[in-house]
């Protein structure tokens, strides 16, 4: 079953703030990939303006037509009228499938098929059954989730939802009402000049030791590693994970979509991609310390 099983490849939401001519030619890319289904959205902060909700929505519609599923995510941190207004937006609109990534955004979609993003914190089979009870079909699980856990939280068979594994990018982390990019720049958040986006896979920061440790994102702190269960795909498949999670990185996403396409549904050599993919210049070392109950920042693929 593990070598003969197909994974469906998924991408993530992009995390970091890019200019809108990067954003439409990145989904250009994704539609002529082989990925089964893209996740759009702002999830991060809602200053970020590049793209506005009629254009995700006109997005999601183009990439529709290139025969992806679409999910529309909503905000991790909703804090004024108007971000719930936005998140409103989403949750209410009939065309797309969403994913709830806060509490509000549970409430207004309960009743309908939604997606569990990994911001809701879901950590039991009780409170996954709880939600599949809201109309979940799809659960994104915590970034420091095991692998060991996860068919405990979800058995095969038991219900009706599907387990989304988040398997390559930066680790979102956490999220936080104060905006760290801004203190870096000594600014107020409101005056921030959307300096973000002048860092597209987050601000590095560095351990007195000289470490990349995490990154920041404005609101929410990313890990400066990249999570790569590229080499793991049995143990993906033993944990009843069958769609995998890649998280856009602004440089050589293409080779990371390839790369897991060819080793998950093509019977490719794992070392030999993953040496591959290593060559490239990733912004970022690789980690999948949190799949085996490890340090998230831990490789074991050395």
């Amino acid at each position: 079953m593990a070598t003969t099983t197909p994974f469906a490849l998924s991408v993530g939401p992009v995390l970091t703030y890019w200019p809108r001519r990067a954003l439409v030619d990145f989904y250009a890319r994704v539609a002529e990939s082989p990925v089964r289904s893209v996740t759009l959205g702002e999830v991060v902060c809602s200053r970020r303006h590049e793209l506005k909700t009629e254009d995700w929505l006109a997005l999601a519609r183009d990439l529709a037509a290139a025969g992806k599923e679409v999910i529309l995510a909503t905000q991790a941190l909703i804090e004024s009228e108007a971000e719930l207004r936005a998140m409103h937006r989403f949750a209410d609109q009939g065309e797309f499938l969403v994913e709830a990534n806060d509490a509000a955004a549970l409430a207004r979609l309960a009743g309908r098929p939604f997606v569990i993003g990994p911001h809701v914190n879901v950590y039991s089979g009780a409170a996954l059954d709880e939600l599949a009870s809201l109309g979940a079909v799809r659960w994104v699980p915590p970034l420091e989730l095991p692998l060991q856990a996860m068919p405990l939280v979800n058995p095969p068979g038991r219900l009706a939802i599907e387990t989304e594994a988040f398997a390559f990018g930066r680790m979102p982390l956490a999220i936080s009402a104060r905006c760290f990019t801004a203190r870096h720049y000594n600014v107020n958040r409101d005056e921030c000049g959307f300096r973000c986006i002048e860092h597209p896979d987050g601000l590095a920061l560095r351990t007195q030791e000289g470490e990349e440790f995490l990154a920041l994102n404005g609101l929410q702190t990313l890990s400066a590693r990249l999570m790569c269960a590229l080499p793991d795909r049995d143990a993906l498949a033993a944990a009843n994970v069958r769609r995998l999670r890649l998280s856009p990185v602004s440089a050589h996403f293409d080779a990371v979509i390839d790369a897991y396409e060819r080793v998950f549904n093509g019977g490719a050599d794992a070392r030999s991609e993953l040496d591959a993919l290593s060559s490239l210049g990733l912004p970022g070392a690789l980690a999948d310390g949190y799949l085996f109950r490890q340090a998230g920042i831990q490789w074991s693929h050395r």
